[in-house]
């Protein structure tokens, strides 16, 4: 019986975090550097909240453009759902679509190690079907 590949060898690290009291547009502004769709909100290198582009945009037409001086805590997914390096690929993946979310972060002993997004589970899966670069992948598919 071969053993099933774990979220470990998937992950992303190191993630791309700030604090609670951060603001709004601290992480808008982080994500559009770093060309990424989340932040991982952490306390002592914990996970306590997760913040998307989707999120900001909701808050921002609620409250108004204001609110982008607002803390991270005000508008973050709280608690965030979570997985172990060990976790199965594919029970990631369960519960990613259970939960309806996109991106899952990674936590060992209470701290933050990685994460893993529906790309990344997207890649894994091309690359079982055979397609061993990204790569490769993108130039199959023109």
């Amino acid at each position: 019986m071969s053993k099933e590949l774990t979220v470990e060898s998937v992950m992303k690290k190191p993630v791309i975090t700030l604090k609670p009291t951060s603001s709004i547009m601290e992480a808008a502004d982080l994500m559009r550097r770093e060309n990424i769709g989340c932040i991982v909100v952490t306390e002592d290198e914990k996970p306590v909240g997760i913040i998307t582009e989707r999120d900001i945009v909701r808050f921002v037409a609620i409250h108004g453009k204001e609110a982008l001086d607002s803390p991270l805590s005000s508008a973050m997914s709280s608690p965030v759902v979570t997985c172990t390096p060990d976790t199965a690929v594919t029970k990631a993946y369960v519960i990613m679509y259970e939960k309806r979310i996109r991106r899952l972060p990674v936590v060992k002993n209470g701290k933050l190690v990685g994460i893993i997004t529906e790309r990344d589970l997207i890649y894994w899966f091309l690359k079982m079907l055979g397609y061993p670069e990204k790569r490769e992948v993108i130039e199959r598919l023109k």
